[in-house]
């Protein structure tokens, strides 16, 4: 298993889903102000207004939004041309992140980059000799992590292996991901032959820098990183990378703990005062439910919405708000969309202020300015579409923008 496999989009199946509910009157409306300023008078209530993005086939995920309001993810390739790419949406405008020479590309996590530097996964042209298919894209070609910016797309080393993925960013220009080693390991699940490691590329170019796993662990992953330069991440097993989730901070390695299982705890993302969400099994390994872990408190379960048995959290913002998906069980094929903020987690269907097609189903990041991007089903056209929800203020009791 890598982390690949964690790939969100890779969680879900296509499920038949209720009608939702029309919305009631009109009313004025206010574009939500930038943290530290909300004020919300007496008698009104932050609500969302809900769009899909642009997408070439219509189908895809946003999984991460920047506070310059960049939003970042993957859309379904095109016929005869791939299977999945990488996508920004910037200024409404749709482009292609392009690969490294192959077919396929993705962004998978959420980005906290305000710079306009994207983290990457993206095929080369050549054959990987072992056949590992180490991103998940089914063409027997290596992949590496890749760095875009202003339409330039540069590869990633590895620490001796055929293949890597990057996956997040800071502002310092540095890259979180992981990258194989050349040391072979029996215990690799087929087709998976070689070790690999976290990493850290950068600021400067040529730099990497390798994380160390856990002791008794051998292998580990990067999928986070913010301007203090503290990086999240999973140690394990080649059969197990992710059986405990990680922090490294300046040379330390902390294991974040549980909730109880002992299999998989994963962090999926860290805010810029060192909070960190993600999900983690509860004990007896059959289920899991969405953590936030901070250094004063440690691990808290986060729970899930009524009559659920799994949650996921995905995305985090400074101000400790929260996004994920809480599903019915770990098939995670009927979700709903998250907000967590202030010990309450809250259906963001319930919180959309216009009348929609779209049912939110995973929410995958929020900015600073409190927007989310996530995962919808659309129930006019029956695809995932990417979907991005903009708060407003409106009137307590109305839910239309």
């Amino acid at each position: 298993m890598r982390l690949a496999d964690f790939n969100r989009s890779a969680l879900l199946v296509c499920a038949a889903l209720a009608v939702l509910a029309g919305c009631g009157a009109q009313s004025q409306t206010a574009t939500m102000p930038p943290p530290g300023t909300t004020i919300v008078p007496q008698g009104r209530v932050i609500r969302y207004s809900v769009s899909a993005l642009t997408t070439p086939l219509g189908g895809g995920v946003a999984e991460g939004i920047s506070n310059r309001d960049w939003v970042v993810g993957s859309t379904n390739g095109q016929s005869g041309c791939c299977r999945e790419r990488a996508a920004l949406w910037r200024d409404g405008e749709f482009t292609d992140l392009g690969t490294l020479g192959g077919r396929n590309s993705s962004e998978q996590w959420p980005v906290k980059d305000d710079r306009g530097l994207i983290a990457i996964v993206a095929e080369t042209s050549k054959r990987d000799p072992l056949q590992e298919n180490f991103c998940g894209f089914g063409t027997a070609l290596t992949c590496l992590g890749a760095l875009w910016e202003d339409g330039v797309l540069r590869a990633l080393p590895t620490l001796g292996g055929n293949n890597g993925s990057a996956f997040a960013v800071n502002d310092l220009g540095q890259v979180a991901g992981y990258a194989e080693t050349s040391k072979k390991d029996s215990s690799c699940p087929t087709p998976h032959v070689l070790d690999f490691q976290g990493v850290v590329w950068g600021p400067n170019r040529g730099e990497t820098h390798q994380l160390r796993h856990l002791a008794g662990d051998t292998v580990g992953g990067a999928d986070g990183i913010n301007d203090r330069q503290q990086v999240i991440g999973v140690s394990g097993i080649c059969s197990n990378p992710s059986r405990h989730g990680v922090l490294w901070y300046h040379g330390t390695i902390t294991d974040l703990g549980n909730l109880g299982g002992v299999l998989n705890t994963f962090p999926w993302a860290i805010n810029s005062r060192g909070d960190v969400v993600g999900q983690s099994d509860l004990p007896g390994d059959t289920t899991n439910d969405a953590f936030l872990w901070t250094k004063a408190k440690g691990m808290q379960n986060l729970g899930t919405l009524p009559g659920d048995g799994a949650s996921l959290a995905f995305g985090t913002n400074s101000r400790l708000q929260i996004v994920g998906g809480s599903c019915i069980d770990v098939s995670y094929n009927n979700c709903r969309a998250f907000l967590w903020q202030d010990g309450t987690m809250v259906d963001m269907n319930d919180l959309v202020c216009s009348a929609t097609s779209l049912h939110l189903f995973f929410g995958n990041d929020i900015n600073d300015r409190g927007t989310i991007v996530g995962y919808a089903f659309d129930k006019s056209t029956h695809k995932y579409r990417p979907f991005i929800a903009v708060p407003r203020i409106v009137a307590s009791r109305s839910k239309t923008c």
